[in-house]
């Protein structure tokens, strides 16, 4: 049994991450804000504190050790920097949850080595002052700079599923069905995703993994264009979908990318994680969500 700490874990893949840690019989702690209800009962000792709040933060955790740390909600650098201020020396290692998004949208499939966040200039700053992806490079660039403790960065694309609290993939499928218009850049562009569930296999299995250290890419194997996709929910909503060419900031997809943009996964694999095939989940998925939104 060991004693793990996961930052933001009564949502989505999160929660499903803390399900599995409890299935192994671990002692897990999970701060959050305390705005989500926590699904766990007793299960877990929940910590209620803000971590901008740095003082309340601090003092929550203070004298703590932790065999595993989970970071689901870090998107800065000065987030990052209090992480290792606090926990240096205190745990074993920490699995901060990054995003394809420190890749560029450029038409090319990205291996781990296309970001190297320790040779990357850090500028301090709080999450507003930075775009997402930004946010997360300079927070990796800070975590491999200060922490004391092995850390991973599991770099995954956009997580699927059907209790995503940002209804993304939602967002197209209630749109079709509801013949509203939905705005793209380009519609060849290339993507790659992964499903919560397999998102929080991963998670588990980095920290559980000795062998696993630095950035690695987690996606499903597969991709799809986005033509394509808009195809699928047409077959499985029964509808006709109403494209245009870039639109308001109302209707523009959140998958409107300029060219294709995934990674590889190769490293995952080589080390021994066996990933789904997005052909075979993702139909499915559309097909259970257009017909809980077909029913409302």
């Amino acid at each position: 049994m060991k004693k793990i700490l996961v930052l933001g874990g009564t949502r989505f893949f999160g929660r499903k991450l803390v399900e599995l840690l409890l299935e192994q019989k671990h002692e897990v702690t999970i701060v959050t804000r305390g705005m989500s209800e926590n699904p766990f009962g007793d299960a877990v000792e929940h910590i209620k504190v803000d971590r901008k709040d740095t003082a309340a933060f601090e003092k929550a955790l203070e004298n703590r050790t932790f065999d595993i740390v989970y970071d689901n909600i870090c998107y800065s650098p000065n987030e990052a920097k209090q992480l290792c201020d606090l926990f240096n020396g205190k745990i074993g290692k920490l699995v901060f949850t990054s995003t394809l998004a420190v890749y560029e949208a450029d038409g090319k499939p990205h291996s781990e080595e296309d970001f190297d966040p320790t040779s990357y200039g850090i500028i301090m700053g709080d999450t507003h002052e930075f775009t997402y992806g930004e946010g997360k490079r300079l927070a990796e660039a800070v975590f491999y700079k200060f922490a004391e403790f092995p850390v991973v960065a599991v770099r995954f694309p956009i997580v699927m599923g059907e209790d995503d609290y940002t209804r993304r993939l939602h967002f197209h499928i209630e749109r079709i069905i509801n013949k509203e218009p939905i705005g793209f850049l380009n519609m060849d562009a290339e993507m790659s995703f992964i499903q919560a569930t397999e998102a929080a296999l991963f998670l588990q299995w980095a920290g559980n993994d000795h062998v696993v250290e630095g950035p690695i890419n987690a996606t499903a194997n597969g991709v799809i264009s986005l033509k394509d996709f808009i195809s699928l929910i047409e077959e499985k909503s029964g509808e006709r979908a109403k494209i245009a060419l870039l639109g308001t900031e109302e209707i523009r997809s959140p998958y409107a990318i300029p060219a294709t943009w995934y990674m590889k996964n190769d490293k995952a694999e080589q080390l021994g994680f066996s990933f789904s095939q997005l052909e075979e989940w993702l139909p499915p998925l559309i097909e259970q969500i257009a017909g809980t939104t077909a029913k409302q």
